[in-house]
């Protein structure tokens, strides 16, 4: 019979052979596998790797942890025996690897040092070995001759004293050092009291609940840190517990707590406050209620003035506009319009005599017919001189020519919008005027002309909520005033020129000085913005005087002032001198407040408006009147 067939010994763990070859293992730390074995299949790393935590259990709880390494190139865990354990011990002492080597065999003398018959080699000596050479001959007396030059330095001997650095040698000698001249003393240990003492007056010993108290107290609201204690004698007092935790904070207070001389310079206070002009000198500017201009029934909202300074218009939400003798407060005319009045603005070429009012979705240019027959006849001439183009062109907007009975009120031409209107404003030279609809689409600000009647759209894309819009008094300029910036664009090159950042929440107005370099604004947060054009982009001045929002803001055409109306009911007068010297800052000073209106439904003066050439403002308010401050 055959024998039986052994089976074959299966091959141990250790031959699950890595084929990847001497690489950096880190190649392979993303990845689930750590290599190839033999026949090619991928050798997977353990499950998981061991945390700190893992480590340490099993490093107390196995036996054989001392004796177990990691296998890099399988990742596995192999715990040496006792063979290969002997072998590390070995090479870490320095001997042989192998154990049977033993490296103090008796040596084998090859050769002998007695001289023998037959010598190993019997070959006549070189010339060489007896002749001087001349190579080496020439070699030394290039080297002599290169230490004769200085070429070649000898070395120098080792010096091996260490070496100490004078950190203040370079100091001069007579300069007191920067850190003695700051040197601040240390803060003396208060000196024990009558508390410390170990028989103490009994006023200084705490009752149950005082000790109670202060067990419950923490560490740093206590007044002492310690309790008071009675003995009968200095011996009976033991050791301070605390002694060298309280001489151990002492040392950290002292080395730990920095100690610096503060230089303090003593300033007057009174020297701080800018020094301002007084009011008196500053004169003149308006003080003192005049005149008041009574006859709308409900709040009245705008306000505008004549060229020549004779008239006044105001607009309300009675659904009226009147027209006022300034002089006189006589109300001259009422034009009812059939809706809440926006915006007024009276055409400010004194040779024509043309008002424009916001009602609802229309514009509407009203003759008044005040003053000079002459003036406002030739007005009339002039917009009844227009002739239409042959071809009609697209425009945002319908010009529409007043029917007789408008006509005989004063309405000459009504422009209408698409959407409710908010502003109205005329250019200097008094053809064009701009208006603001109450809308977020590109169709917020519309440019009119007049003598043409044609309408356009300037900008192509809205940038925010458009408050007011302003015409510069001197250059092609066009001011737009968003919730939060103001965009000073230039019409003739048709860009943006500039972006003011109004440091406000929401811009309620906007006023341009007549030398055209400065602008104000004002804001529903109670602050009023002083713009510098040439100076920043930011506010030169942001003076908060109002307690309330402020609706409208104003600047005189020749005198240097500027007023602000809130809706605290006050008007608040300031002096604004603008000097042609470009180095010297404008001089802002608060001179007046004028008071006068009654707060209506929490609404005070909703505009002002300075007269053209006297030193007066007139201001209109919720309660229904229009006053003139002189």
């Amino acid at each position: 019979p055959c024998p039986p067939l052994t089976p074959l010994p299966s091959a141990p763990l250790q031959d699950i052979r890595n084929t990847v070859g001497n690489i950096p293992m880190e190649w392979y730390q993303d990845f689930p596998h750590i290599g190839y074995d033999l026949e090619g299949k991928r050798i997977y790393k353990p499950i998981r790797n061991k945390d700190e935590l893992d480590v340490f259990l099993e490093k107390m709880e196995n036996p054989d942890y001392w004796r177990t390494v990691q296998d890099k190139m399988t990742g596995a865990d192999i715990k040496l025996t006792d063979e290969q354990v002997d072998l590390v011990h070995r090479l870490q002492k320095g001997q042989f690897g192998d154990v049977h080597f033993d490296p103090y065999e008796p040596a084998v003398d090859f050769f002998t040092h007695e001289v023998m018959i037959h010598p190993v080699t019997n070959r006549p000596a070189d010339k060489r070995s007896f002749i001087p050479s001349l190579i080496e001959k020439e070699k030394v007396s290039k080297l002599v001759h290169a230490i004769k030059m200085g070429w070649i330095k000898p070395r120098k001997p080792k010096d091996d004293t260490p070496t100490y650095y004078d950190l203040w040698a370079h100091e001069d000698p007579n300069s007191i050092l920067g850190r003695h001249k700051m040197h601040v003393p240390a803060p003396k240990m208060k000196l024990p009291g009558h508390e410390e003492s170990y028989n103490p007056p009994p006023e200084y010993l705490l009752s149950e609940e005082e000790k109670l108290a202060w067990e419950q107290q923490e560490p740093a609201e206590r007044k002492l840190n310690f309790v008071p204690q009675q003995y009968r004698c200095l011996r009976a007092v033991p050791a301070y517990s605390r002694f060298i935790h309280e001489r151990f904070e002492r040392c950290l207070d002292l080395y730990l707590c920095p100690r610096q001389r503060k230089m303090r310079v003593n300033v007057d206070p009174e020297d701080l406050i800018p020094k301002l002009p007084k009011p008196r000198d500053l004169q003149p500017f308006p003080t003192t209620l005049a005149l008041v201009y009574c006859g709308h029934t409900s709040l009245v909202r705008c306000l505008s003035i004549s060229p020549s300074g004779q008239w006044l218009v105001s607009g309300s939400d009675d659904c009226t506009v009147r027209f006022w003798e300034v002089s006189t407060a006589r109300c001259m005319k009422t034009l009812p319009v059939g809706g809440v009045v926006k915006s007024v603005a009276w055409n400010p070429n004194p040779t024509v005599c043309l008002v424009a009012i916001c009602v609802e979705q229309s514009v509407l240019l009203v003759n008044p017919c005040l003053g000079d027959k002459l003036l406002y006849g030739a007005t009339d001439q002039l917009l009844e001189s227009y002739v239409a183009p042959e071809e009609e062109r697209v425009q945002p907007v319908q010009w529409v020519v007043a029917t007789t009975e408008e006509h005989s009120k004063g309405i000459r031409l009504v422009v209408q919008h698409s959407k409710a209107l908010k502003q109205v404003t005329w250019h200097g030279k008094g053809d064009y005027f701009a208006s603001v609809v109450s809308d977020n689409s590109n169709m917020q600000v519309l440019i009119h002309q007049t003598s043409k009647r044609w309408s356009q759209n300037p900008f192509r894309k809205s940038k925010g909520l458009v408050q007011c819009v302003l015409f510069h008094p001197i250059r092609p300029y066009f001011f737009v005033a968003t919730q939060r910036y103001v965009r000073v664009y230039n019409l003739l090159k048709q860009e943006l020129t500039k972006k003011l950042m109004t440091n406000c929440k929401w811009v309620s107005s906007m006023a341009i000085h007549p030398g055209g370099d400065n602008v104000i604004c004002g804001s529903y947060d109670s602050k009023l913005a002083w713009f510098d054009l040439d100076l920043s982009t930011r506010p030169y001045q942001l003076l908060r005087h109002h307690k309330k929002a402020l609706r409208s803001v104003a600047f005189h055409k020749h005198y240097p002032l500027f007023a602000s109306g809130s809706d605290d009911g006050t008007v608040i007068v300031c002096h604004g001198m603008v000097y042609n010297d470009l180095l010297q800052n404008p001089l802002l000073v608060p001179v007046k407040v004028l008071k006068g209106h009654v707060l209506t439904l929490d609404l005070g003066v909703l505009d002002v408006l300075f007269h053209p050439t006297q030193p007066w403002v007139f201001s209109s308010g919720a309660d229904g009147t229009v006053r003139l401050y002189t």
